[in-house]
């Protein structure tokens, strides 16, 4: 154990954190976080048109009020998770620009500007009782602005941005305005042709793109050989114990181990949860993904990272001596906020907490990717749910079905049987040292 720690503290734990803090992926990461509120409206629009309650269904389209419900919900939901590479264009350029104290504002309208340029202008529809399609400019299909093209967002934002900084440190392009022009069109001009130029180049990329490739559009190529292979090895038993094991390693040497993964794993999480979700709205009953939107939120992280009110409930029942970790970790692991305990206790390289802390979310993960796969329990059907809902109540919301809850209370209970022998252990340990202390 002692040669493991030691090669992961050496070789493992240094690259974690460059990738930790590296530009781009922090400025994924922070793009995610800042769409919280979006992500939310969305989830609550889908689980108000989708819940699935027969009554509750049949009122839904049954009676006027219920139809007007299911209107808001699928408004709700249209004007958020539907559009989502759209605000993941403009939050991952705002924050990498930040990054370089550039325009923020500015490198998001770019961005945004940019991501359209490269989505198809046409679409061939086919209205309902004709027999031929019509072919309209102007038409942008849906899925090359929703969680399918995520991927294409991120790439156009992270290129879109380190041009017109880059170009805007130019001082030969930088538009100087006389002194009575207003400090805001001043602003504006200044970064004009860093910006124009930018674009010109997206532009140029995408015509290149589509030529080259037989008529396919960015979008179109990074789904088949990135998106797709991604999305296939993660919603698979072996990504979801790997990612539930990746987040945990990281997280017992100190380093945040969910914020690390995120830039990763979040835009496949909410591809997947996106296309749950819109199986739902059209009411079919196989094609799920199960490694999808707020599994993890629903399923592993009871308390937190580490299942840590799994540990809590284990301190109540057999370390009573740990009072202080008890009313310190308890109330904020009942929002799924594990910090307290991580850091307190500490989990961190401590030899007897580090193996439940990443064994525990690995058994659950695998518990509930089963429970799922096998029918037992429904798919999640929310791409996000808050992460300061408690456990057990954001599995059921997660799947819409009392049944999601069960299984997230299983987790819970399996948590605490893994941490039990651990806190034991630790009580004779302490017991033991006290015993040698009396006797010097």
């Amino acid at each position: 154990m002692e040669k493991l720690m030691a090669f992961m503290e050496r070789y493992l734990v240094p690259i974690a954190a460059k990738v930790g803090s590296q530009r781009h992926l922090v400025a994924v990461r922070d793009g995610f976080v800042a769409m919280i509120p979006v992500t939310m409206v969305g989830a609550f629009g889908t689980l108000i048109k989708n819940l699935p309650v027969k009554s509750y269904q049949a009122f839904l389209t049954d009676t006027s009020i219920g139809q007007s419900i299911a209107a808001l919900g699928g408004n709700l939901w249209w004007g958020s998770l539907a559009a989502m590479s759209l605000f993941l264009v403009v939050s991952v350029a705002y924050y990498l620009a930040k990054s370089y104290e550039g325009n923020e504002l500015q490198a998001g309208l770019i961005a945004l500007c940019g991501f359209l340029i490269v989505s198809p202008q046409v679409a061939s529809i086919t209205p309902e009782g004709a027999t031929e399609a019509i072919v309209g400019w102007g038409f942008i299909p849906w899925g090359y602005i929703s969680t399918n093209a995520l991927f294409t967002a991120m790439i156009v934002a992270i290129v879109s941005t380190e041009l017109y900084v880059r170009l805007s440190k130019v001082s030969w392009l930088t538009i100087k305005m006389p002194d009575g022009v207003p400090p805001a069109v001043s602003r504006s001009f200044a970064k004009l042709l860093p910006g124009v130029i930018a674009l010109f180049v997206i532009g140029i990329i995408g015509v290149l793109v589509s030529n080259l490739s037989g008529g396919l559009f960015i979008n179109d190529l990074l789904s088949q050989y990135l998106a797709k292979p991604l999305t296939g090895i993660a919603d698979s038993l072996g990504g979801t114990i790997f990612v539930a094991l990746f987040i945990h390693v990281l997280w017992i040497f100190g380093l945040h181990g969910a914020n690390i993964a995120l830039p990763a794993v979040e835009p496949i999480l909410m591809e997947l949860g996106g296309k749950n979700a819109e199986l739902a709205a059209q009411g079919a009953t196989q094609g799920y993904h199960v490694f999808a939107g707020a599994f993890l939120d629903a399923f592993v992280y009871l308390g937190g990272s580490g299942m840590i009110l799994g540990l809590i409930i284990a301190l109540i029942i057999a370390g009573r001596r740990r009072k202080d970790m008890i009313a310190l970790g308890g109330p904020p692991a009942c929002f799924n906020i594990s910090e307290p305990m991580i850091f307190g206790m500490p989990i961190v390289l401590n030899p007897i907490y580090m193996i439940p802390f990443v064994l525990a979310p690995v058994i659950c993960a695998t518990v509930a990717y089963m429970a799922i796969s096998s029918g037992l329990v429904p798919p999640v059907i929310m791409a996000k749910i808050p992460w300061i809902t408690p456990p057990v109540f954001g599995a059921i919301m997660a799947t819409g079905s009392i049944k999601g809850g069960i299984l997230a209370a299983v987790n819970l209970l399996i948590s605490v049987v893994v941490y039990l022998p651990f806190v034991v252990a630790e009580g004779r340990m302490e017991k033991k040292k006290l015993a040698e202390q009396k006797a010097n």
